[in-house]
Formats: C-alpha cells, structure tokens, sequence
C-alpha cells in the first residue's frame, strides 16, 4: 500500500470499523478480521480504487465483499465440522467493554427494532445514518440501482418508525 492511500484510508478507519461491524452482525471479532482483510487486500494490490467513485464508497464496497468472503468460508468451514452436524450453538463470545452503554434501554429498543428490518433496509439505514453516504453512494457499495436504494431507505424508515411507535406504546402500557 503506497503512503498516499494508507494516508487516505487512515480518517476512514473509525467508520470503516463501524461499518465491518455491521457487515458483521455485530460480532467484534469477525469484524475486525474483515477489516484486516479489506487492508491487507488494498496493500497487496488486490483491491484498487476505483475511478467512479469516492474513495469511502470503494472503500466500503471492499469491505463489504471482504466480509461476504469471510462468511462463505466460515459457512464451509461449519459445514464441514461436527458442530455444523450436531446443530450446536456457536459459543458466546465475551461482552465488549462498550456494553454498559448498549444496554440503555433506547439503543436496544433500536437494535432490536432494526434487528427486525430486513438485511437490505439494514444496510442502508446504516450506511446513511451512521456512515453518513449519500444514497448514490451507498448504491455503489451494495452494488443495487439508486432507485433500489431510495425504495429501501423510505421503506426502511418507515417500518422502524412503526417498530419504535409500537415499542414505545407497550412500554406506556405496562
């Protein structure tokens, strides 16, 4: 990796982890490998930048294929190991030092809001409110039509503003 991209990528990390972490399903772990991976991709000169678009779009694509990389192998992996057969749980992994503040009762009402979003509507919602990607942007990411993108994010918002209504209304009501 030349000293330009790494100087680039470097104001993008944060938001790189954040969005690994998404890719991820919230799993630290996976997300940080994912991460690794999308770096050593971009040094090894597997991954360039692309002329069409910005460097966090291409960026966030990266990692995006990088992480649907790491869950297909894992997927093979576990299918070919004993706890694939047996049906076991994955073991549960340690809380994260951050867990305290994930447990406000707001975040998890939107977690668990979001949780019931589908993957596409998900995606969007987080790449334009957390990673702040115009929606053209994050079109190029997913790799979908704009228009695709506007269904999702309209549509999107609109269910999570019914799952947060919905959530706040039975609290009332206990």
């Amino acid at each position: 990796m030349n000293d330009d991209c790494t100087a680039q990528l470097e104001p993008l990390h944060a938001d790189a982890f954040g969005w690994a972490l998404h890719c991820c399903s919230g799993d630290r772990s996976a997300a940080e490998d994912v991460l690794q991976n999308s770096y050593l991709k971009v040094a090894q000169g597997k991954a360039r930048p692309a002329d069409r678009s910005s460097l966090k779009t291409w960026w966030f694509g990266v990692i995006k294929f990088t992480a649907r990389e790491e869950f297909r192998r894992q997927r093979s992996r576990e299918t070919l190991s004993l706890r694939f057969w047996l049906r076991q749980p994955p073991p549960q992994l340690p809380s994260s030092p951050a867990l305290p503040i994930e447990l406000d009762e707001e975040a998890a009402r939107l977690r668990h809001a979001l949780n019931q979003l589908s993957s596409r509507q998900a995606e969007v919602l987080h790449l334009v409110f957390y990673q702040e990607l115009p929606l053209t942007a994050v079109a190029d990411v997913i790799g979908i039509s704009v228009g695709s993108v506007r269904q999702h994010y309209e549509r999107g918002k609109a269910r999570l503003r019914e799952l947060l209504t919905a959530a706040s209304h039975d609290e009332r009501t206990r």
